[in-house]
This record gives structure tokens, sequence and C-alpha cells, in this order.
């Protein structure tokens, strides 16, 4: 069956995506990376019909940036971006001019297809879905195999529905918008890596064991993953400011997936966030502390009611005709200093878990490793992302500065729980 000449040209940015452009900077594009790992090494030409063929079905996926007048918008490709060779580390910076032909990249590296995101495109789940039919259409073509459209791999025959492309938040708001009102987290320092190299340690940990753990402390494995990360991060803080009194908040931003709350099959940005946070000050915490704290944290903050608010407060800024007015240079002034002053400084790092990936029987025995790496922060050097493929759990942290002490410490928490863990770096 042919495909179905698609007739949607440019798309607006949704609620999420519009902060993005604006609060690029010099040396950071907010970029994220997703990849898998097949049993053979990577047919480049293979792949590239492959691509050819899977761009025309995620219009706004495999798209351009482009300016408008009064806002950013997305552009669909004419053709696919051709594909790249790795580079000495990943999520280098993508510029401006780079994005206006393409903003997002597939890399290959022997065995591996990686796909970079810039984040107006897409969240981590929708770009885990166009990363999923791609490598469906490779396997298709490379070994004359038929994969069903199931578990996250759409058709490339089909036009893409209404639904895939439109955006969820001002559909899902609600009528009552939530305050703002936040505390500072720390903030990791060190001596910055030249060139703007990028650390990425990966830590592999098996399913069953880790699980089972996280059962003992009756959390989920977000929740008890994310604890170790705060603990981890409280023992640091400790090693480096001696005085209890000077120690500042510890917070992790934990992504939220939208589609698990509301009936949205959107690709693109439907994610919100909630960030449990603990007090150095007010002395030491146990584990099951940790554990109970992120536990009561999410469980009042995501649910329909509560994101519902905070998708109406960003909303209602968007729908101000004060803010729809202001031309697009001025807009990226005032909507940089709200992104410099309440977006990052209120999290130590975020920790995005992509969960279980599930790929269709017949693509399995083709796939040996998936991978989500985030880039780092705009004011702070560090990010975490994770997912579960097979019976493994891969945790990928990446930093731009030379000391590795949080994964020091990370480390040392599950070494004490008695988690057996494999740990690879791209730093020789």
């Amino acid at each position: 069956m042919a495909h179905k000449k698609n007739p949607l040209h440019w798309v607006r940015l949704d609620n999420a995506a519009k902060i993005y452009p604006a609060a690029r900077r010099r040396n950071w594009s907010n970029v994220f990376r997703q990849s898998v790992t097949l049993c053979e090494d990577v047919d480049v030409n293979i792949l590239k019909d492959a691509l050819d063929v899977t761009v025309k079905r995620f219009p706004s996926i495999a798209a351009r940036l482009r300016r408008g007048i009064f806002w950013y918008y997305l552009q669909q490709v004419d053709k696919a971006p051709p594909i790249r060779e790795e580079q000495s580390y990943p999520l280098t910076f993508m510029s401006h001019q780079e994005m206006r032909k393409c903003a997002f990249r597939v890399i290959v590296y022997g065995d591996r297809i990686a796909v970079e995101f810039f984040h107006s495109l897409t969240d981590g789940t929708g770009a885990l879905i166009f990363l999923k039919s791609l490598t469906a259409e490779y396997l298709e073509r490379k070994y004359g195999i038929s994969v069903p459209a199931e578990h996250g791999v759409l058709s490339r025959t089909e036009a893409p529905s209404a639904e895939e492309l439109e955006d969820s938040f001002p559909k899902y708001a609600n009528t009552v918008p939530a305050s703002r009102k936040d505390t500072n987290a720390w903030h990791m320092t060190g001596e910055p890596e030249e060139n703007g190299f990028l650390n990425v340690t990966c830590f592999q940990l098996p399913v069953k064991e880790t699980l089972a753990l996280a059962h003992q402390h009756k959390a989920t494995l977000t929740v008890f993953l994310s604890a170790v990360i705060m603990k981890a991060l409280l023992n640091l803080q400790k090693e480096k400011v001696s005085d209890i009194r000077k120690r500042k908040r510890i917070k992790l931003l934990i992504p939220v997936n939208l589609r698990s709350l509301f009936p949205s099959k959107t690709l693109r940005n439907f994610a919100m966030y909630t960030i449990p946070e603990l007090d150095p000050r007010l002395g030491e915490y146990t584990f099951e502390e940790i554990c109970r704290i992120i536990q009561h944290k999410m469980g009042t903050e995501i649910t329909q009611k509560h994101m519902g608010s905070v998708i109406a407060t960003n909303v209602n800024d968007e729908k101000s005709t004060f803010v729809r007015l202001i031309p697009l240079p001025l807009k990226n002034i005032v909507m940089k200093a709200i992104f410099d002053s309440v977006g990052e400084k209120k999290s130590c790092l975020s920790f995005s878990n992509l969960g279980l990936v599930q790929l269709p029987e017949i693509m399995r025995q083709y796939v040996s490793r998936m991978d989500f790496i985030l880039g780092v922060q705009a004011a702070a050097p560090y990010n975490c992302g994770m997912l579960s493929y097979n019976d493994t759990i891969y945790i990928n942290f990446i930093r731009n500065i030379r000391p590795a002490e949080l994964e020091r410490h990370f480390f040392a928490v599950l070494q004490d729980m008695g988690i057996p863990v494999t740990v690879e770096s791209n730093r020789n």
C-alpha cells in the first residue's frame, strides 16, 4: 500500500515546547538521545531507506524549527536527514542553524542506532515510538520479517491520526491554576570539561533483584531508584558541606508521562513533573524515610486534578493577550528570564524513567539493548535517564564536569544494599 500524501506542512509548538527555543544558549540546546543496540552491525544503506519511509509517518517529529513573528513553529522536513557517524561523546550542541534544517539526528555506531531529538519536537514517549517504528522498518527490510503494529510500533503505511498531532495541554487543563511558588535546590559544582565534553556513565542493574528490593521497601522501581539518587546526593553534600546549617535542599525532578492520567495519544510533548525534596538541615534521613517522602509526594501530585491545575498555569500564560502579541525577540528574552529564575534552579537534576520497554515478539531476537540519555541541564552539571529492557535496568548519568562524585556515591548506596552493578563509561 502506498503511503498517503500527508497534508500537514507545519504545526505550532505545543505548550511545553515553547520555552525550549527561547531558553537555548551557546552551550546548551536541550537535546536527548534514545538508542537501540542490535545483534549485528547496522547496514547504513538499509537504515537510510527505512528512515526515508519513517519520517513521512511522523510529520511533527521529523521536522525543522522555524521562526515566526510571534512564536516558533515546526515545519515537516521534505526528506530524511543524512545518517551521521558517532562523535567522541553524545548529544553534541545542536545549533539553531542545524535545527532550521532538521531538529533531530540519526547516528550509527557499529551495531547501535541512536536518535537525538530537540525537546520541542517530542518527549521521551513520542521519541520511543519513533525509534521503535524506525527499527521495525529497518528489521523488516534487513531480514524480510513482518513486524506487527503493537507495543508502540506504528505502521509506516498509515497516515498519522489527528490525535497523534494534537497539543494535549489545553485540552486537559483544569479551571484552577496551580501556584508556582517553590524553593531553590542545591547544585553540584566541579571543574568543567574542556571543549564541551559530556561524560556518560551507565549503571546496569538486574531487574529481578532490584525490583524485589524495591518491594521490600514497599516502593515502585521509580520511587526506589529515586531514593537511591537522593541518598547519594545527601551523602555527597554532607561530604562537601560540613556545617549542617549551610546545607541546601535536595530536590529531584521526576518527569510524569501525562498519558498515564489522561486519554491522550499525542506524539508531541505531554509530560509534567513532580519534585520530591529533602531538607538536610533537619537531620539524617533513613532510606525508608526517603522512600516514604517520595511516595507521598508522587501520590499527592500524580493525579488528574493536580496535574490539570499545573497544566492550567502554563496554558493561561500562553493565552494572555499581552504574551501573544509580544514579538518573538522580546518574548525570547522574557521566557529565558522566566526559565532561568523558576526552571532548573528548583532541582539538583532530573531523573526520567521511561519504564519497561516492550517490543513486538519478533523484534526481540534482533535487539540486545536500549538506552535513554538526557542532556545536562542548562544551570546544573548533571542529569539522569533510565529504562528497563529484557532483564536489565539501564541508568545513564550524564555530566559536563570532571569529577564523577555523584556516580561514586550512587554506586556506594547500591553496593550497601547488595545490588549487583555493572558500570560503563565513555571516559577512557
